[in-house]
């Protein structure tokens, strides 16, 4: 069994569509009118189905049972700054974190789902193989130095 894609209950389905099409540099596979887009970032017909319930949608609950984000992993670190790129071309805020199994982009998108970009770090230099729980801050710098 393999995960087919996340649905999305997004306001505006065309500002949905800029985020994920940037951050993820995912295409649309299909758009049924202003209600629904199917997005792909490889092989699949769609990772994404963004579905637009309006602009007077309320926004997900804080602190309440439900997705707490989708994650997206990247293959390599020059792909992981490619994302930052990106996040930073739309002026983006996100928080980058060392698991020490992996490293991590953690942002929103314009509705406040939670949406997260790694890299596995299990079998890297100085990585860990189990996360024991605890996380530090990830810098550019960190980065860099593994180039």
């Amino acid at each position: 069994m393999k995960l087919g894609h996340v649905h999305l209950k997004v306001k505006e389905l065309t500002r949905a569509e800029k985020f994920y099409t940037t951050a993820l540099n995912a295409t649309v596979s299909e758009r049924l009118e202003d209600h629904y887009s199917f997005l792909t970032v490889g092989e699949a017909h769609h990772d994404i189905a963004l579905q637009a319930l309006g602009s007077s949608a309320a926004p997900p609950p804080l602190n309440a049972v439900g997705l707490y984000h989708s994650a997206f992993e990247v293959k390599e670190t020059a792909e992981l700054k490619e994302v930052i790129r990106r996040l930073d071309s739309m002026n983006i805020h996100y928080q980058m974190v060392d698991h020490g199994i992996s490293w991590a982009l953690y942002t929103e998108d314009p509705d406040g789902n939670g949406v997260e970009f790694y890299l596995d770090r299990r079998r890297a230099a100085k990585g860990r193989t189990i996360w024991n729980g605890y996380s530090t801050r990830l810098t550019l710098d960190n980065l860099i130095e593994t180039s």
